[in-house]
């Protein structure tokens, strides 16, 4: 039967290589990360001018039917 020292010592070498080996996989997946994102960097999307329409600067006229249903269904929602 082994000691409770030899078994916490094992415990801890156990603990520490678990721990390195995690450690160098996140470094490593860092590391990959940086290198893809360098390899294939993000599209540069290049701003177009928008043209104007003659039918922006009309004004636009609304239904009066279409608000007045619009009102009805309001007044008939706040109702409730």
């Amino acid at each position: 039967m082994t000691s409770i020292s030899e078994q916490l010592s094992d415990a801890l070498g156990i603990m520490v290589m678990g721990m390195g080996l995690v450690f160098i996989f996140l470094s490593i997946l860092i590391i990959g990360i940086g290198i893809v994102a360098k390899l294939f960097p993000p599209p540069v999307e290049v701003p177009t001018l928008a043209t104007v329409s003659s039918n922006a600067t009309e004004p636009t006229v609304l239904d009066p039917k279409l608000v007045a249903a619009i009102t009805s269904a309001i007044h008939q929602y706040r109702a409730k």
